[in-house]
């Protein structure tokens, strides 16, 4: 039996959206399930090399919780290559800046670092208040 190899082509014409609340649900496992989903990897027909994966829009992106002192603790750093120019950020002042950013960077980090990588995350959708402008496209409800 030969191994089914997913076109391109393919992967475009069955592309689903789906819509998460982040509620209450803890950064990492969200992330996870958001980066499997935007992979491909929940599909009998995941091909490594193409980009299989389905959209993913998120919402109430504010409301997302961390465990444990992490809500205190974590730092997002950001360096322009300067001697002595580091910066840091804790997770509070990104959220009051930023509040889709904590999900953006954590889906990123669990995404490939080349270029299937970066289509990948741009079918990520994140928005810090309960709607969205995508009802067009019927989103279906991701359990998390």
């Amino acid at each position: 039996m030969p191994t089914y190899v997913a076109k391109p082509a393919e992967a475009q014409a069955t592309r689903k959206w789906y819509v998460v609340d982040a509620t209450n649900l803890p950064l990492g496992r969200l992330a996870s399930k958001i980066a499997t989903v935007l992979r491909g990897k929940h599909k009998p027909t995941y091909t490594p090399h193409v980009d299989t994966g389905d959209f993913v829009i998120v919402v109430n992106a504010s409301k997302v919780k961390l465990t444990g002192t992490k809500a205190t603790d974590k730092m997002y750093y950001r360096h322009s290559g300067y001697p002595g120019a580091i910066r840091g950020e804790s997770f509070a002042d990104v959220m009051k800046r930023h509040p889709d950013a904590p999900i953006t960077l954590a889906v990123k980090g669990m995404l490939p670092k080349n270029v299937l990588g970066r289509q990948m995350l741009d079918k990520l959708k994140v928005y810090g208040a309960g709607d969205h402008p995508h009802t067009a496209q019927k989103p279906e409800a991701l359990s998390v």
